[in-house]
């Protein structure tokens, strides 16, 4: 299978929202803010981007999903109710 991306000449932001979500975007940056050789803001950025059968693919929120999946089983299975003592 070619995984070379294909450039359509007409891609629209449908199509790179698709793709991204689909194969997923890793930013990772450093920004340094400085003035006159003096370093005064510096900011460190790391973030990923894809949709969640891709991040659970990749093993990135495995912990999470489990986590959220099982507070909802939780909230949705009823309480038992007490007996109604006579």
């Amino acid at each position: 299978m070619n995984d070379v991306p294909e450039f359509a000449a007409k891609a629209t932001l449908v199509d790179l929202l698709d793709r991204v979500l689909e194969k997923g975007l890793i930013i990772d940056a450093d920004v340094v803010i400085s003035v006159a050789g003096i370093p005064l803001l510096g900011v460190k950025l790391r973030a990923a981007l894809a949709g969640m059968e891709t991040m659970l693919n990749y093993g990135i929120f495995t912990q999470w999903d489990e986590n959220i999946r099982a507070w909802e089983r939780a909230r949705r299975t009823p309480e038992p109710k007490e007996a109604i003592r006579a």
